[in-house]
């Protein structure tokens, strides 16, 4: 038996999220696990780093599977992306130690929200960002982007429903990074995040950039952890998972055989 990390990207337009979900379902953990059974004849289970929801894009999310019959971690990426579709790409295969659980150790993830606050839309940007053509008070934004910095109570930013032991969750680091009248990223770092959590802060975020609330309202809403005090969810189609960081670089994958060299920690 062999264990091995998949670094994979994919465009999440077509899919209903990373989770294989019951019924008629296209999801990137199915199209995988498809494309393993195809290459390799063995029915496995993909564990994901995260599972990122309908329409949510990915640049190096993580995965890990394990083998019966081992296979040269190259040949492996190769015969993959011979069959995958083409809205998703094994970017990077390594083998790794027995055991290695990519949803464990993870150290942070980085999502990136992208807008587009061009007067026009602009057409090869309408699948990767929201577009947002009222002008926007960047200065506020980032101040109510700091305030959101550090361990909290992200109850008022989860969607409603959802049944999570804990709401307490830590962001390193919440930036607005561009200017008005351009393109603009929120950039969201942390070891973890609740259902729609990043978008609903980019949501309130852009609310805050309109006028419509205060940046000195931010330390309210997580005060009420309330989910209708915060702003709207925005859409999915700009939000994407960009990397996943490991404290073990060893359990991450980097100690074994690859067929590249590991964007990521």
């Amino acid at each position: 038996m062999a264990t091995y990390r998949l670094t994979v990207e994919y465009d999440g337009s077509g899919f209903e999220g990373w989770q294989v979900q019951l019924g008629d379902h296209r999801t990137v953990q199915g199209v995988l696990e498809a494309a393993i059974a195809q290459v390799t004849r063995e029915t496995v289970r993909v564990m994901g780093a995260g599972r990122t929801d309908s329409g949510v894009h990915a640049e190096a999310q993580v995965a890990a599977l394990v083998l019966e019959t081992p296979r040269e971690a190259d040949a492996l990426r190769r015969a993959l992306n011979g069959v995958l579709p083409e809205d998703v790409a094994v970017q990077a295969c390594a083998e790794v130690p027995d055991g290695f659980q990519p949803r464990h150790a993870v150290r942070r993830k980085l999502y990136r929200y992208r807008i587009w606050n061009g007067a026009e839309r602009s057409p090869l940007r309408r699948r990767r960002s929201h577009w947002v053509r009222a002008a926007l008070d960047i200065g506020a934004m980032r101040a109510a982007a700091a305030a959101l910095q550090g361990s909290h109570d992200f109850a008022a930013f989860q969607t409603a429903g959802s049944e999570v032991a804990s709401t307490r969750r830590r962001l390193d680091r919440v930036e607005v990074l561009g200017k008005a009248g351009g393109e603009l990223l929120i950039e969201v770092e942390g070891p973890g995040f609740l259902r729609h959590m990043v978008r609903i802060i980019a949501g309130t975020l852009l609310e805050v950039g309109f006028g419509r609330r205060s940046a000195d309202e931010m330390l309210e809403i997580l005060a009420s952890c309330d989910r209708a005090r915060a702003g709207r969810t925005a859409p999915a189609s700009a939000l994407t998972l960009v990397r996943v960081d490991y404290d073990d670089a060893s359990r991450a994958g980097s100690g074994g055989r690859s067929s590249r060299t590991p964007t990521q920690g």
